[in-house]
């Protein structure tokens, strides 16, 4: 049935029956939200054309569309059995700015933080933001009507939402925008079906009985999040039907979650930046409800945004790596902090502002503890609120947080007595639970812990929402904010809004998409809101042996079951990171950490819970394929998603079971390459170095023609450094250091060896190269796990007996040295681990230890030269992950008068031998192509390109014609 499609179809489309399009269709199976269904197909459009066509056959073969953007829905919005549709990719233009009148028109499948990136110039901003602004696209904002953090003065996205164009259920395209009284009556007499969709709503909404139906069950009008069903309340309120505001059809698609309406484009209302000077109070309480009422207060000092964090989530931004550094401004063990923000245009009129709400509370007897935040330290402080919804993930256990009643508003005089009720509720059902975000709207995300694995689990799933809908009916509130009714909450609508009202909602699909062609079973007709979970109840859980340890982390299925599909990851290099490099590259959903995560769930559980299906390693092997292993998401992810590791320890067992491949021994067995090459090093540069041979062997090995080698040294850094320390006394005055001479510096990048060990000589300190094995860093790339496990056992089990605090090793290669610090621990037997640990402690890069020796007075800028230079550099991913750039920054600008910018690049692309690879290559060259080879072909001859990776230095070469230097190199060259 599908292959008619094709015809008409220049996208992409998956819907057969083989591992590929399997794969694809278990990616889009789920989204952010509990629910799991795989589609009948998935469908990526890549011109309008392509959606009026599939919107016709749909139309005709009465299949469903699922309209996705970015599938960050909490609701199950874009879960389904029928054709996943996702804009994501091709929809992505601003198409036309209008500076003078203030608006923008633009795709649905724009990024709202990518498209302010674009209107800073323009001195303009759209204003609704989602804590998932780095992803969140134009069409999932208008589907949910999302609001985010500042919607008490910037409004939600249906306040901003000018004009929609389109396509109606009938593959019919179609323009809502404001009219005027008598432009909405000629729309009424048109003949076609936009015309018969005004005169059914002019006629369905003209009867008192209705008009009346909707002002007595809608929520209250000064909650600015009510969201529940499609926005009668707001179509009613307009000039056709004696109200004060002109006619707006997009006013009802925006929330309509695209059961209405197929958006192409969007116009939307900016606004002018707000004033420079933004700053924050952190209100530190000692209970929720001292927050709220705390609330109240900010609320009347006319601030930008109030938004609660409580200990839940603080307990849990002490152990991730990326937001442990946002912790700086937390005082004691807060209960909870109310982040309180305000703008001025001058530090002076913010510090007014935030001053006199300190006092104000200090009067109230609210809160112990203010600090005051301003510029870049409230941005931290607001990244770290922003990552809730993630970080609580990290509870350990299968009872986990869920969204469930985490979108209920009510008004912000109501909202102590709501949550102190709820808190009342949950208690008496013993479930714990969090609360964030939303104080200064009316909003707390409350997320209960449930185990969802057990029937028990399933049925408070539902009992909790039946009993929390009625306590906020109670309060005239609306039971979905800005996430949406999707399947979760659908079904308790007519409880909420009253019959009629739920009779009208059908009504008004009805008259949009009679066939139900639009994402069914969404707001209305939903299923059970408890069915179609990602987990069959009670359903045993397979032991998994693994070669790495992952009993940190419960084991494997565990930690790839920690992804709540935030989508952090669908970060693009506007945005900046390093997460995920191939995503930022291919923008397929494929490609994101997410996809992997879930792929590798589906596996280990043996099937895919809605469907009953096995899913095949070859399938996991598919969506794995573009995994740079950068480390990446074990830092940036909120919940700390390792997919670098999974697919390390599912790469293995695939070797178990399938074999080897050639190509992977020959990388996995650098080393021993290097070693027999090394003997005769003149004629592997002469192959290497002559084009033509150079193409041939790389045929020959699966290598991309076009790819170049990295040279071998005349002599290993091992032989040098033996000839030199021989005629070199071993007088120092700043003791010893070890230096780890890893694989790549004791064949390729000997020159660099060379420098950093006369460099630190200069400077007082005793080198020395101790016996050990390489790191194992090309055996764990190509998941070579347990050969890896061998090294790391002889490593350890070596250097944790010489090195000390006072005389650690270093590493110059970020990806080699780290390993000590990272996979080891995960390697070794229980045995080892205390050596592995003390090992761990005592290994630095070499950016870290002499920026560390830099702190302690041991190096000192009178040794460097006072000449003036620039520095751009790039960081190693593992360096971004494990460690710092901070670092290497400091280490180099000791030089009185080097300065060094930050090239704000995520992943070179070659990683490792992932750029060398021929069906990789252009996948490689197009991450360095996002930020990197820009960056420093602009760059003039006279500055110097930093990069501590030899990954990173060899894709700069390629890629830019420029020599990346070392730190260490950098540093040698600058002594006096």
């Amino acid at each position: 049935m599908l292959d008619k499609l094709l015809d008409h179809f220049s996208g992409e489309l998956y819907y057969q029956d083989n591992a590929h399009h399997r794969a694809l269709k278990n990616v889009y199976a789920t989204d952010a939200s509990v629910y799991q269904e795989q589609p009948l197909a998935v469908a990526i459009p890549k011109t309008v054309d392509d959606l009026r066509n599939l919107i016709s056959f749909a139309y005709e073969q009465e299949i469903t569309l699922i309209p996705r953007a970015a599938g960050t829905s909490l609701a199950g919005q874009v879960v389904g059995s029928g054709i996943v549709t996702d804009i994501s990719k091709h929809f992505t233009k601003v198409l036309e700015v209008n500076q003078q009148e203030q608006w923008v028109r633009v795709q649905p499948g724009v990024i709202r933080d990518d498209l302010n990136a674009h209107l800073k110039e323009y001195g303009l901003m759209f204003g609704p933001e989602t804590s998932t602004s780095s992803r969140a696209m134009i069409g999932g904002m208008i589907g949910n009507n999302s609001c985010g953090l500042h919607s008490i003065i910037w409004g939600a996205t249906r306040d901003n939402l000018l004009e929609v164009k389109g396509f109606l259920a009938d593959g019919s395209e179609a323009i809502f925008g404001a009219l005027t009284k008598e432009e909405f009556y000629n729309k009424c007499r048109l003949p076609t079906a936009e015309g018969k969709i005004y005169q059914a709503i002019e006629k369905l909404l003209s009867e008192p009985e209705n008009q009346e139906a909707i002002q007595k069950g809608f929520p209250k009008k000064n909650i600015t999040r009510r969201n529940t069903g499609y926005a009668l309340d707001y179509v009613l309120d307009m000039l056709a039907f004696e109200g004060t505001k002109p006619f707006n059809m997009c006013k009802l698609i925006a929330g309509s979650e695209g059961t209405l309406f197929f958006v192409t484009e969007a116009k939307l209302k900016l606004l002018p930046l707000p004033p420079k000077e933004p700053g924050m109070v952190a209100i530190h309480t000692n209970s929720i409800h001292e927050a709220l009422l705390a609330n109240l207060i900010a609320l009347r000092h006319q601030c930008s945004s109030s938004e609660l964090v409580d200990d839940f989530i603080l307990e849990f931004t002490k152990t991730n790596i990326e937001q442990s550094k946002n912790r700086f401004f937390i005082e004691g063990e807060p209960k909870a902090i109310l982040m309180v923000e305000f703008f001025d245009d001058t530090v002076t009129g913010l510090l007014e502002k935030a001053n006199t709400l300190i006092e104000d509370l200090k009067k109230a007897g609210l809160g112990y503890a203010y600090p005051v935040l301003l510029g870049d330290d409230s941005k931290k402080a607001w990244e770290l609120r922003k990552a809730g919804l993630g970080l609580l993930r990290n509870l350990p256990g299968d009872t986990q947080c869920v969204n469930l009643i985490e979108d209920c508003a009510v008004d912000t005089a109501d909202l102590p007595s709501y949550i102190a009720e709820l808190e009342t509720l949950l208690k008496n059902h013993g479930v714990r639970y969090s609360m964030y975000a939303h104080a200064g709207a009316g909003e707390l995300h409350v997320e209960p812990m449930i185990n969802l694995k057990t029937k028990a689990g399933k049925g408070l799933f539902r009992t909790i929402l039946q009993e929390t809908s009625a306590l906020v009916k109670k309060y005239n509130g609306s039971l979905s904010g800005e996430h949406g009714d999707g399947r979760l909450r659908g079904e308790f609508i007519p409880f909420m809004m009253g019959d009629k009202n739920y009779a009208l909602f059908k009504q008004i699909k009805n008259i949009f998409d009679p066939k139900g062609i639009f994402n069914r079973g969404k707001i209305v007709d939903t299923p059970p809101m408890n069915e179609f979970l990602r987990y069959q109840p009670d359903q045993a859980q397979p032991h998994i042996a693994t070669t790495l340890d992952f009993s940190a982390q419960e084991g494997i299925l565990h930690l790839a079951e920690k992804c709540s599909g935030s989508g952090d990851c669908r970060k693009t290099h506007i945005t900046g990171g390093t997460m995920c490099p191939s995503y930022m590259a291919t923008r397929s959903e494929r490609d994101t950490t997410r996809a992997r995560a879930n792929m590798l769930r589906h596996f280990y559980t043996g099937t895919l819970a809605s469907e009953g299906e096995k899913v095949s390693m070859e399938q996991v092997k598919d969506v794995l394929d573009l995994c740079l292993s950068c480390k990446g998401c074990k830092s940036e992810c909120p919940s700390s998603v390792d997919v670098g590791k999974m697919k390390a320890e599912f790469t293995q067992q695939y070797y178990d079971t399938h074999g080897i491949p050639l190509r992977s021994r020959l990388i996995s067995d650098f080393t021993k390459q290097m070693k027999l090459a090394s003997l005769a090093p003149w004629g592997y540069n002469l192959i290497f170095g002559t084009a033509s041979l150079r193409q041939l062997a790389n045929n020959m090995v699966g290598f991309h023609p076009k790819r170049t080698m990295p040279k071998l040294y005349t002599t290993t850094l091992r032989e040098w450094w033996k000839k030199q320390k021989a005629n070199k006394s071993n007088q120092t005055s700043n003791g010893i250091v070890y230096l780890f001479c890893d694989e790549f510096t004791n064949y390729n990048d000997v020159e660099i060896g060379q420098k950093l060990i006369l460099l630190l000589q200069r400077l007082g300190y005793q080198v020395e190269i101790p016996q050990h094995l390489e790191s194992a860093r090309t055996y764990l790339s190509k998941g070579l796990v347990k050969k890896a496990k061998e090294i790391a056992i002889q490593n350890v089990e070596v250097l944790s007996k010489i090195v000390t605090s006072n005389a650690p090793i270093i590493g110059i290669e970020p990806s080699a040295i780290l390993t000590l610090r990272d996979e080891y621990l995960d390697l070794v037997p229980n045995e080892l681990k205390k050596a592995a640990v003390h090992l761990a402690s005592c290994t630095w890069l070499f950016d870290e230890w002499f920026a560390n020796e830099i702190d302690k007075g041991n190096i000192r800028k009178e040794a460097f030269t006072t000449e003036k230079k620039l520095i751009k550099l790039h960081g190693h991913c593992h360096q971004k992950a494990l460690s710092s750039l901070t670092f290497t920054k400091k280490a180099l600008s000791l030089p009185a008068n080097y300065e060094l910018h930050l090239i704000p690049s995520g992943c070179c692309g070659m990683a490792g031998s992932f750029g060398y690879e021929k069906e990789h290559y252009d996948v490689s060259m197009q991450i360095g192509e996002l930020v990197l080879f820009p960056t420093v072909r602009k760059q003039p001859e006279d500055v110097i390109i930093a990069a501590p990776g030899t990954s990173c230095r060899h894709q700069i070469k390629d890629g830019t014609g420029r020599i990346a230097l070392h730190p260490a190199e950098i540093l040698y060259n600058a002594l006096l």
